[in-house]
């Protein structure tokens, strides 16, 4: 199949522009984007050149002729990869270095006389770690050396290998960390007896979480008012009281900044000591925690609002299952997983809760708050991390209850510290980018979700109600959790800020994130300023601290953010590849989710699980990409490939070490991939 050579498309440079210094990132999907002080970026076709994923570069900007400004990078200013995973090929005299993280879209040499591939008996297609000697250029391509050998590609977890270090995730907490840690005392007496730590141990708090959660950072618990209102109590661990201001275990947290879940693990935040003991609120187990006391009227709204530190003890451990068949009569109260002497209190407790989940999602949506309907996807794993199915969540009651009062508290924490501007990491979430929900018009009109102009510049502008409204429209369609993803990506991340800006997708004012210390360093600074604030400023050094550095600390908790569900994300597709490998010539049903030049995305209807169809696998005719429409179209038959397009597939091949599957267009009769469970 030939390619006609282009030049960037209808783009014309704007002379004298200055030049942008930032930081490049590129998707796994090609996409790269550049992050500057002036704003994001993409990088135009071809304007890449030779710079890598995480590098600081210099780039200029040229202009469609629709007035999008995109980015060429010009040079490198500053590497950021120094050694790389990759997988060892031979070619002819030279060996290849092929990375293993797809973000980094240079292969690199290995010069024939360097010995390093016989001195570390490496074979070929084995995993192993190298170190750049020459960095590609326009002209040549970039060398390296093997510093070791990793494993055999087909080894299990060798993918998983990859991430942690192409993320270069930590893999121990440094010893001085763990000693400290044990030296923690487990007795709650003395802290039980601060003056101005509250005594909830009678409170029927609740904890509820997934089936096989380890850590419990946070208890509900409900009750109507004789005024025909409601009353919440939220309690979350007290991690501040054990990992005190600059502690080597508030060090190290602050290094990681949040914790990572990977298909088959959990790299904490904090040791096991903490995380799994003393901050987990286990049942019938005394605990001290940060607790917010809410009282609603009978619509939802908050009346009135107290924070305090508190000893509590949970009353049951229960699990979503349990709460959703409870919720929907499927399971008596009797059977909740719980003392028969607070079954009655449990049972109640979580009848008042959905009730006012249900208010607040009234309330939120009456607001503008935006409801993105979701399904979560994970990999089953046995006990030696094979792959033996998909388990996929959606939005339950059970999980409403406790995301509705996360929020509540939350929403209600952030009024409080932006009220005194006290240094606390505030969740910001920008409106989205006019250019962003621009490239959705074409798509969302094709779908039927935009008509008209009045619509269109409604959708454009950036009301919150008018996304909700396709959102709504879309749940009528088999399109929703489509239309749902699309407008997903469409939206401006949320960031930490030390300062108060409102988050747009929640339609508040104020938001932060209180309720998981044990997960979140973000969390750990609300805690503190908190904690300044119920003591009436009484640790004025600490938060003086505090304000200095939270800046710094806000720029890395995000920035680690993004690194943590990228390798999360990542992991799965590994375990998801892994799965599919079994299932090589087998058919399935998907959905098409993107276009690009190169190829189609499609994601499979039972297990979410996303692979390509290359261009060159859709037909023996040239395929013209529709850069507005973002669909690819068969020059002689006219064929289209377009986003929310069903499609049947065929697996064609699976890199377990990338994550990668490989579709080709089918005919045949689908069949359903075993394992697969909705949960």
């Amino acid at each position: 199949m030939g390619r006609k050579k282009r030049k960037y498309p209808r783009h014309k440079r704007r002379r004298n522009h200055p030049t942008l210094i930032g930081t490049l990132r590129v998707e796994g999907n090609g996409t790269a984007v550049v992050s500057t002080q002036e704003g994001s970026f993409t990088v135009a076709r071809k304007g890449l050149r030779e710079a890598m994923s995480g590098d600081t570069v210099a780039i200029s900007l040229i202009h469609t002729h629709v007035g999008q400004a995109l980015a060429v990078v010009q040079s490198v200013v500053e590497r950021a990869t120094k050694t790389f995973l990759a997988r060892y090929e031979k070619a002819g005299p030279l060996g290849v270095l092929v990375p293993l993280d797809t973000r980094l879209r240079h292969d690199f040499f290995i010069v024939p006389e360097d010995t390093s591939a016989e001195r570390y008996h490496v074979q070929e297609d084995d995993v192993v770690e190298g170190r750049i000697l020459e960095y590609p250029t326009r002209l040549n391509s970039g060398t390296a050396t093997i510093e070791r050998r990793i494993g055999a590609a087909e080894d299990l977890d060798m993918g998983i290998e990859g991430i942690l270090a192409s993320y270069d995730l930590p893999h121990e907490f440094p010893e001085r960390v763990l000693q400290a840690a044990e030296k923690l005392a487990d007795d709650t007496t003395e802290a039980t007896q601060e003056p101005d730590r509250k005594d909830l141990r009678e409170v029927t708090f609740v904890t509820i979480d997934p089936l096989h959660a380890r850590d419990f950072d946070d208890a509900i618990f409900g009750r109507m008012r004789e005024n025909g209102g409601y009353e919440v109590l939220v309690a979350i661990a007290d991690v501040t009281h054990y990992v005190k201001w600059d502690s080597p275990i508030d060090l190290e947290a602050r290094r990681r900044t949040c914790s990572v879940y990977l298909a088959d693990r959990v790299i904490p935040m904090l040791p096991e000591k903490l995380s799994n003991d003393l901050c987990s609120l286990m049942p019938n187990t005394p605990r001290l925690a940060m607790a917010v006391k809410l009282e609603l009227d009978a619509h939802g709204h908050v009346r009135s609002a107290e924070p305090t530190k508190a000893v509590i003890t949970s009353k049951a451990r229960l699990n979503y299952d349990e709460v959703d068949e409870f919720l929907a009569g499927e399971r008596p109260a009797e059977k909740l997983n719980c003392r028969p002497e607070y079954v009655d209190t449990v049972a109640e407790s979580l009848r008042v809760l959905h009730h006012v989940a249900e208010k607040r999602a009234v309330i939120r949506a009456q607001r503008g708050a935006l409801d993105f309907p979701s399904r979560e996807a994970r990999v089953q794993l046995d006990q030696d991390g094979h792959p033996t199915g998909v388990l996929i969540r959606s939005k339950t009651p059970a999980t409403s209850l406790v995301e509705e009062a996360m929020l509540l508290a939350n929403e209600t924490v952030a009024r409080l510290l932006a009220g005194i501007e006290a240094p606390a990491a505030f969740r910001v979430h920008p409106q989205p980018t006019q250019k962003d929900l621009k490239e959705l018009v074409p798509i969302f009109t094709e779908l039927g979700l935009l008509k008209g102009h009045k619509q269109i510049d409604a959708f454009c502008s950036g009301q919150p109600e008018a996304q909700a409204r396709i959102l709504k429209e879309a749940e009528k369609t088999p399109n929703t959790y489509l239309v749902s993803t699309l407008l997903l990506r469409a939206q401006s991340r949320a960031i930490y800020l030390p300062h108060n800006e409102g988050h747009y997708a929640l339609g508040t004012s104020a938001y932060c994130h209180f309720t998981s210390p044990i997960r979140r360093y973000a969390d750990d600074t609300v805690h503190r300023a908190l904690k300044a604030y119920l003591a009436h400023k009484r640790n004025i050094r600490e938060q003086h601290a505090i304000a200095a550095v939270l800046p710094q600390l806000c720029a890395d908790c995000s920035s680690q953010e993004r690194v943590a569900d990228a390798a999360a994300c990542d992991s799965e597709e590994v375990k998801m590849a892994e799965l599919y490998a079994a299932h090589i010539g087998e058919v399935f049903p998907g959905i098409i989710d993107g276009c690009k030049r190169f190829g189609v995305f499609v994601m499979l209807n039972q297990t979410c699980a996303e692979g390509m169809i290359p261009v060159r696998s859709l037909g023996e005719e040239y395929f013209e990409y529709d850069e507005k429409h973002m669909r690819l179209i068969g020059r002689e038959t006219g064929t289209i490939y377009q986003i929310g397009q069903p499609i049947m597939v065929e697996v064609a091949a699976c890199d377990t070490l990338r994550g990668r599957i490989e579709f080709r267009r089918a005919k045949q009769p689908h069949i359903r991939i075993k394992g697969y469970n909705r949960g």
